[in-house]
This record gives structure tokens, sequence and C-alpha cells, in this order.
């Protein structure tokens, strides 16, 4: 992980989100990562729907995502998001997801910034972008 984190979301793992070998199904760990995004984008701009009023918005461009352990139903898990990139139209960011301090999936989203009257990629105005590159790492 690199970056300072810039959200965190705790949650607790439902009993409609296992499948039937009783952990969780692969693609709630994307729904957990959009969960934590929200986060996010409120931690850098004030609310997602002021990014709007800004007619800026984010759609999800490429999502991969790396299992290393089970979760199960009522287990209590965090998805912390770090910013790896701030690019002129993109943001990537990992999302890691904690069992008790344990990684148990790491999701990387490539995120693109769109006019929200066209939907074609935009470059956000230079405060929405500062306000993820001041959670960045540092480039060297």
């Amino acid at each position: 992980m690199t970056g300072k984190p810039i959200a965190e979301l705790p949650l607790r793992v439902r009993y409609h989100e296992c499948d039937g070998q009783g952990i969780v199904f692969n693609a709630h760990y994307l729904a957990y990562a959009d969960m934590a995004s929200f986060e996010m984008i409120k931690t850098a701009v004030g609310s997602y729907d002021k990014m709007r009023e800004d007619g800026f918005d984010v759609v999800v461009a490429e999502a991969n995502l790396r299992y290393l352990a089970a979760s199960r139903f009522d287990d209590e898990l965090v998805v912390t998001a770090r910013v790896e990139h701030v690019g002129t139209t993109s943001l990537l960011i990992e999302f890691e997801i904690t069992r008790d301090g344990e990684t148990v999936v790491v999701v990387k989203t490539r995120y693109v910034f769109v006019d929200t009257a066209t939907l074609k990629p935009a470059r956000p105005p230079a405060e929405i972008r500062d306000a993820f590159v001041a959670y960045a790492p540092p480039r060297d």
C-alpha cells in the first residue's frame, strides 16, 4: 500500500453476501470498494453532490481484485482507500480490505473524470484534482 489513507469504511459482512461455500461472493468486494469510494470523495471534495454540481463525475474504467483470504458472515471488515496516482483525467485508487489487521482483498480501481453533460473524459478543476493529489504518494 502506498500513500496515506484518504478514507476508511468499517462494515460487517451480511448473510446474503455469502455464497454456497459460506464465504463472501467475490462481486461484493467491488461493492465494498464502491461504498468506500463515496467516503473518499467526501474527504477530498466535501461531497459527491458538490463534485457533480461542479459538472464532474467519476466512472470506473478498470478494476482488479486480488484475493488473499476468505471472509465469512458477520466478519468485521475495514476498507481503506489510498490514492496511488492522479493523472490528467484519471485516478488510480487502491482499496485494502482487512479483517483484524489481515489483508483479505486488494482492489485497484481506475476512475476517469467525466463531464456530467457529455459523459466524456474531462480534466477536473484544479481544486478537485489537487484534493486527490494531496493524498497521493510523492513522485520520485
